[in-house]
């Protein structure tokens, strides 16, 4: 495998967001654009990409608010499931959060997607029973009611 991990770049925004698309991460009240354009204005550097080549083959978003870690947005390209790549974000974000003094790191994964818990757990992640509440401040669109 000759995957590179690195930031990601703006011209891949649009390839980008056709993974999420791909990897079922979307949702229709959270534009993937503007959350880039998000991102890309907080820690840009913890936006990362795994290419192959010129080809986006997987991405992680990882932020640090001083307290804990937070991993969003981990996709691989569904046809390359199995071969690490996901892996490869998760240890790069990981290192990058290390190097910034980030103590514990966390992510949140949706109900019914027992994939994801697997692969998480399999990566020692703990589960551990929480309330998990928002408040959305800035609507991305009408579909913004989650």
């Amino acid at each position: 495998m000759t995957i590179e991990v690195r930031p990601f770049d703006i011209g891949e925004t649009d390839e980008v967001v056709r993974l999420w698309h791909a990897a079922g991460l979307t949702r229709p009240w959270n534009d993937p654009h503007l959350d880039i354009e998000r991102k890309l204005r907080v820690q840009p550097e913890l936006f990362l990409v795994a290419a192959d080549g010129q080809a986006v083959v997987g991405t992680v978003m990882a932020g640090y608010d001083g307290h804990r870690g937070w991993l969003y947005y981990l996709a691989s390209a569904p046809e390359r499931r199995g071969e690490g790549i996901a892996r490869l974000l998760v240890a790069e974000a990981e290192q990058r959060l290390l190097a910034m003094g980030c103590p514990k790191v966390q992510l949140m994964v949706r109900p019914g997607n027992e994939a994801a818990r697997g692969f998480y757990d399999a990566l020692g992640y703990e589960p551990f029973d929480t309330w998990t509440t928002g408040k959305r401040l800035i609507p991305d669109g009408p579909a913004a009611a989650s």
